[in-house]
């Protein structure tokens, strides 16, 4: 009998919002927006169908940011607001299935310390994507429980939003369709409405697929590149680790979740959650998926789990009810300081170092080398620095050379960051080749002088950088606990004549492998 009581939904509604702030108090004020953040909200100025990273759903919600302050919480707000939607939906879940408060107690301990703590704390396209596999997934429940089409119809509109978030969406949605064909839901795929729910997902996401196909598919150029630099560090074991650490301490609740889909007849009729749980797993393992693109399954067996959890507990009398919650406690605060960076740089490296975790695969970069810091963690700190580093070097330049200067730089992260700085720096907008950035770079040139700031000087054989008269290291980061520690300022100045025309003959060459005629 599902309960429906006011007084769990009030449970529910507060935990939520304890949900949604817990992130803003736990994270220390030291840092700054993650890397990849400082591209999506770039994204606001050049709105478009698609980017060559991610599909366009992000960028509504950084346009609405571009309206607001430029404040930390503000960049953090959107996360932690579909977080909390995602463990209403998961709380709403656990109701349906007849589960107490025990078991929404439960279900914010797995939310809170998990993965999902640091997932719906970054302003990147993880949270709108485990928010649409959450509300795929919860659509199909209620069919599963209601038998009313309306939910088929709220389950392709949730595809398509899924699609329009990230496209490792697909793997998520094959894997469902291929557990239905292997449950006794098979028949499901045959109805009308199924079927329209697929039209409604591929009406949604046919903005993206014509700006795709406008763009020569640029996802299948991004994914090659991951492949090269970041997905081939990845193995079968590492992705399984991972899975156990996203969900550490929580485990004995994925495992419940997991056992009752899978195992128990009152779980039956949802036997297709096990069965998409296993093959998307093996999908991204096949496909060298980074553990973080697994989370998203872990929503509905957290709920699962935590009803099933609870209604065995509430069985129980003194001691032996609380025993699970008991056993999980003192991991539970352990975690906090790898979820979220709780102190200050200095002082959290002090704290691995003195419980001996910076030995643990945690501290491992995509360089595979061992660093004092997550490196996530290394990736919040140093940029407000660094572009305090190169508006100092810029307007130390005489006004009639600023005048002539584009400001340019290697990356898409650095650009990012110095665009999201440079209106309290009165700097320029930053230009990069990479990523995103290339599409965004202008058709025409008129500049004499160019900062560049990036790792190393340019090779003596590069064509563009040839055409400087002079060229010169003006400054240097010196931040060792930053990512990008030792990043340079450089000034390449008095262009030739001949510069403008062959950088737009070199731009036009490096779109022109992604736009069609």
């Amino acid at each position: 009998m599902a309960i429906h009581s006011k007084a769990a939904k009030q449970l529910l509604f507060v935990l939520a919002v304890i949900r949604l702030l817990l992130p803003f108090v736990l994270q220390h004020p030291s840092y700054q927006p993650h890397r990849d953040e400082f591209l999506y909200l770039d994204y606001a100025y050049h709105m478009d169908w698609g980017y060559m990273e991610v599909p366009p759903l992000l960028s509504v919600f950084s346009w609405i940011l571009s309206h607001l302050s430029h404040s930390i919480f503000w960049v953090k707000f959107f996360p932690a607001l579909f977080g909390a939607f995602t463990f209403l939906l998961c709380g709403k879940i656990v109701l349906h299935l007849g589960g107490n408060r025990i078991s929404l107690w439960l279900l914010f301990i797995a939310f809170t310390f998990s993965g999902f703590l640091r997932l719906f704390h970054l302003f990147q396209p993880g949270f709108l994507e485990v928010f649409s596999w959450t509300l795929i997934g919860y659509c199909m429940i209620r069919y599963v429980q209601t038998n009313q089409p309306r939910w088929l119809l709220y389950f392709g509109m949730a595809c398509g939003i899924g699609l329009m978030s990230k496209y490792t969406t697909a793997f998520y949605i094959a894997g469902l369709t291929a557990a239905l064909l292997v449950t006794k839901h098979r028949g499901l795929l045959m109805q009308r409405y199924f079927w329209i729910a697929a039209l409604l997902a591929f009406t949604i996401f046919l903005p993206n697929m014509w700006w795709q196909n406008m763009h020569r598919f640029p996802v299948v150029h991004h994914m090659q590149e991951l492949r090269q630099t970041q997905l081939v560090h990845v193995s079968a074991s590492d992705f399984i680790i991972d899975q156990l650490i996203n969900c550490f301490p929580v485990i004995p609740i994925w495992l419940a979740g997991l056992y009752f889909a899978a195992i128990t007849s009152a779980g039956k009729a949802y036997r297709w959650i096990a069965w998409q749980y296993l093959i998307v797993i093996i999908l991204l393992i096949i496909g060298s998926g980074k553990g973080y693109y697994a989370m998203g399954l872990y929503s509905l067996l957290f709920a699962f789990g935590s009803a099933h959890m609870g209604k065995w507990m509430e069985r129980r009398q003194g001691l032996a009810r609380w025993w699970p919650l008991m056993a999980m406690a003192i991991p539970c605060a352990l975690i906090i300081p790898f979820a979220l960076p709780t102190f200050a740089p200095v002082q959290q490296v002090r704290f691995y170092e003195a419980t001996g975790m910076n030995k643990t695969p945690l501290f491992k970069w995509e360089d595979q080398q061992m660093h004092p810091l997550p490196q996530d963690f290394a990736d919040m700190i140093g940029w407000k620095e660094m572009a305090a580093m190169a508006a100092k070097q810029f307007h130390a330049l005489p006004d009639s050379v600023q005048r002539n200067t584009m400001l340019y730089c290697r990356g898409y992260f650095t650009a990012g960051a110095l665009n999201f700085y440079r209106k309290d720096l009165h700097l320029p907008e930053a230009m990069s080749d990479n990523g995103s950035y290339l599409l965004w770079m202008p058709e025409n040139y008129h500049f004499k002088n160019l900062m560049m700031i990036g790792h190393r000087m340019p090779d003596a054989d590069d064509e563009v950088f040839n055409h400087f008269s002079s060229r010169a290291i003006l400054d240097s980061m010196q931040m060792p606990l930053f990512r990008e520690n030792g990043i340079k300022v450089f000034l390449f100045r008095n262009a030739d004549t001949a510069l403008n025309n062959l950088v737009e003959k070199k731009i036009a060459e490096m779109k022109g492998e992604y736009l069609r005629k």
